[in-house]
């Protein structure tokens, strides 16, 4: 489990696994913005009336999905709350609501909201522009999880893979501080299974931005490796990912960018 450095990320390696038998904080009383105090020009559903949706981020068209927010959180700042933390991509992977309702924190009919209209989208689009997404490396790992960097929480993501090392499925796993007594493999390898994956990458951010592996990160990592090895499910990588660089627990690459 070491972190050197390496100039080319080798492709990753399945194991032939056959088997033949014989809330918020408010204490400094800052005022929010909230969406009736934008210019009309800047509200999301006054964006989308003009035909500028393509402008648009995703957290504003999140918004107009939802139309309303609760009364702890205006619509615009929960969701761009919930695509900080729970991750773009992961938000539109996501396929259970009630475990994005408990990990973004959000009401389970916005949660539902959200599964329904990227099911809409999936059902006639592919993952990437049209394409399947395929990672066969650390570095190819890192492009498409670096937006995990952002987040100010720590968020443990799974991609799972298929024998073609497509993404099959992309999942945040759980959101809060890390430790090798609240990270069971059973929450990580269970998606493997119901999306028929063969493999496992995951993957979660240092807030500090010190990619150095922890004492849990690699007690995690040595337990996945395990659990996997059982389960015939590879873990083919544990990436630690900061702004300025990733590492790769399992195959030492580390690259800066």
């Amino acid at each position: 489990m070491s972190t050197a450095t390496y100039t080319f990320s080798p492709t990753y390696k399945f194991r032939d696994t056959d088997m033949i038998f014989g809330s918020q904080n408010d204490s400094n009383n800052e005022y929010i913005l909230r969406v009736r105090d934008l210019p009309d020009n800047d509200k999301p559903r006054e964006k989308l009336l003009n035909g500028n949706a393509k402008q648009m981020t995703v957290a504003e068209l999140v918004a107009v999905l939802w139309g309303v927010g609760t009364k702890k959180e205006d619509v615009l700042a929960m969701a761009q709350r919930a695509t900080r933390e729970y991750g773009e991509k992961a938000l539109a992977a996501t396929d259970n609501p009630t475990k994005l309702a408990e990990a973004a924190d959000i009401p389970i009919t916005k949660a539902c909201q959200i599964v329904a209209g990227f099911e809409l989208g999936r059902r006639f689009y592919s993952s990437k522009n049209g394409q399947p997404v395929f990672i066969r490396n650390a570095a190819q790992a890192y492009e498409h999880l670096k937006g995990m960097a952002s987040s100010k929480k720590e968020q443990l993501r799974g991609l799972y893979l298929n024998s073609r090392y497509q993404v099959v499925h992309d999942e945040v796993i759980s959101i809060g501080t890390l430790t090798s007594n609240i990270v069971h493999p059973r929450e990580v390898f269970q998606p493997a299974i119901e999306h028929g994956a063969i493999a496992v990458i995951i993957a979660h951010n240092h807030p500090s931005d010190n990619s150095t592996p922890t004492d849990d990160d690699l007690a995690i990592t040595s337990q996945l490796v395990t659990a996997g090895k059982i389960l015939g499910i590879d873990l083919l990588d544990h990436l630690i990912i900061t702004n300025d660089d990733f590492v790769s627990i399992i195959n030492g690459d580390n690259t800066d960018v």
